[in-house]
């Protein structure tokens, strides 16, 4: 039996991702304003100078936190369909279910691209324009699912199952795992039931 590795210490990682993943810890769970470049250093074991060094400003880190958090929803996006190959349907289902799955878990505060994009209205801000490009991705992949997968009008549903998983983002972040946001999966697997296909697709 191999031994198991290790825990890698924090103070191994580089200064950079320490950076960033106080940064993810710290934005998601207290908001972006609340938190000040001073307590990201300190819980990344570094000091402002360093963070200054690797991101010239809070707003540049701020837009790499984002950055990094669509990348990693591409990663589990593309991990989920892979699991499915050749069957867009049932990559459609699968996604519905994990996105399902994560709107339950306990520790969610909704969507932390929604949340950022309340708290930075400017559309010029870096933040911004990273979260209006997550946001378009996120459509357009649900879209090329819908085609892919037969459905008459694919837009119309891509647009239908995205603003249902916005929603069931706030009301779970409100209501918690008790609201009607819980109940995303069903809700969006009934849609995709009611919505016509193509004959060679059915």
């Amino acid at each position: 039996m191999r031994k198991a590795a290790k825990p890698t210490k924090k103070s191994e990682t580089p200064p950079r991702e320490r950076i960033l993943e106080a940064a993810r810890e710290l934005f998601y769970s207290k908001g972006i304003r609340a938190v000040g470049v001073d307590e990201i250093a300190a819980a990344a074991q570094t000091n402002k100078m360093t963070l200054y060094r690797h991101f010239e400003s809070k707003d540049r880190l701020v837009a790499e936190y984002l950055r990094s958090l669509n990348a990693n929803a591409i990663t589990r996006a593309e991990e989920v369909m892979r699991a499915h190959p050749g069957d867009p349907y049932a990559q459609l289902r699968a996604l519905i279910t994990r996105i399902g799955n994560d709107l339950c878990e306990a520790e969610l505060r909704g969507c932390p691209m929604a949340n950022a994009a309340v708290e930075f209205p400017e559309k010029d801000h870096p933040a911004r324009i990273v979260i209006e490009e997550s946001k378009k991705q996120q459509g357009e992949r649900l879209a090329k699912l819908c085609r892919d997968a037969g459905f008459v009008e694919p837009e119309r549903l891509a647009e239908e199952l995205f603003l249902l998983f916005e929603g069931a983002c706030i009301n779970v972040q409100s209501m918690g795992r008790c609201g009607p946001g819980s109940r995303f999966t069903e809700m969006a697997c009934a849609l995709l039931k009611s919505r016509a296909r193509r004959a060679d697709h059915e």
